[in-house]
């Protein structure tokens, strides 16, 4: 026979769930486990391999390396853009992007026997652990400007052992401190990185006003031959001048791809500016003459200094990053 305790507990068991205006104790929902990054990025990478199979999605079955490269600069762009914009939940979806584009070459890739995201993985991980004797070693680095120059002696040792290791080695040495930089880049971005390694090999100005006088130069240079009516001569002065400023850029410590960028932003965001209001006045802007559009452009100019100046500190800070 069951205790008094017990009968008393099962009655009051069942009439608090089945009588009259009772409530039902409300179920708490199953604790979501947290997942490791770890665990998310093997999500992604089998998610990707879903993708790629036989019953997957047909665009993604049809990516090549080739057909990705527009989408691999662009999310790469796009991550500059939110990271400028301040807004880090965009920031961080435009990196997911980007790291989604890692993944899907690394799966074409395992998909024809070549290499697996593991290995793009450690390869990153070796090298970085390699470049870094001053932390993971017994070197020492005083400050940034060594780390470089070391960054860069460890980058051409590898290139020569990349080199012999192939059996190339021996017939062809290394050419210039300056191999490495991709030719498909950007040609500001290419520029800068060329300047940055011939600084890093002792090739640079002692100040910035040499830099100045260099971008003066290479301007007188370009009119010269511009008033000469001198086409070829134009262009390549028109590069001298243009890679002046990028040295120049590099020198100051600018990115000279970002700040065109924003200067490009700051144009749009005026001349859109001067198109309101134009129309506000009830004027085409393409109808209005060269006097008038200037006007316009200085009060697009001052509203959008006005917009800025009243703009959160941290807000200017990442549209300068």
């Amino acid at each position: 026979m069951a205790s008094r305790k017990t009968r008393l507990k099962k009655t009051k068991s069942r009439s608090t769930s089945t009588g009259k205006g009772s409530h039902k104790a409300p179920r708490k929902a199953p604790k979501q486990k947290t997942l490791t990054a770890g665990e998310w990025f093997e999500r992604l990478v089998a998610l990707q391999a879903r993708l790629r199979a036989p019953n997957g999605c047909p665009w993604d079955r049809e990516q090549t390396h080739a057909t990705l490269r527009t989408y691999l600069i662009e999310e790469a762009y796009e991550v500059l853009d939110a990271m400028n914009s301040g807004d880090d939940a965009k920031f961080a979806n435009e990196m997911g992007d980007l790291l989604l584009q890692v993944v899907f070459h690394s799966q074409i890739a395992t998909e024809d026997g070549r290499f697996t995201v593991a290995d793009v993985i450690r390869e990153v991980h070796e090298k970085m652990v390699r470049r870094h004797p001053h932390v993971f070693g017994e070197k020492r680095a005083n400050d940034a400007a060594e780390v470089l120059r070391n960054w860069e002696q460890i980058k051409a040792q590898e290139r020569q052992g990349a080199l012999e290791s192939s059996g190339a080695g021996k017939k062809e040495e290394r050419k210039s401190l300056l191999d490495g930089v991709p030719r498909g880049l950007p040609a500001t971005m290419e520029g800068l990185q060329l300047t940055r390694k011939a600084s890093r090999a002792g090739f640079d100005w002692d100040s910035a006003q040499g830099v100045f006088e260099k971008l003066r130069e290479e301007s007188d240079e370009l009119r010269h031959a511009s008033e000469a009516n001198d086409a070829p001569k134009t262009e390549e002065e028109m590069g001298d001048l243009l890679f002046a400023a990028v040295n120049l850029a590099r020198f100051l410590q600018v990115d000279p791809e970002i700040a065109l960028k924003n200067a490009n932003a700051k144009f749009l965001r005026r001349f859109r500016e001067m198109e309101r209001l134009s129309a506000e006045n009830g004027q085409a802007f393409a109808e209005i003459p060269r006097a008038g559009k200037e006007k316009l452009w200085e009060v697009a100019k001052r509203s959008d200094q006005r917009r800025g100046e009243r703009e959160p500190a941290n807000s200017k800070a990442a549209r300068k990053r």
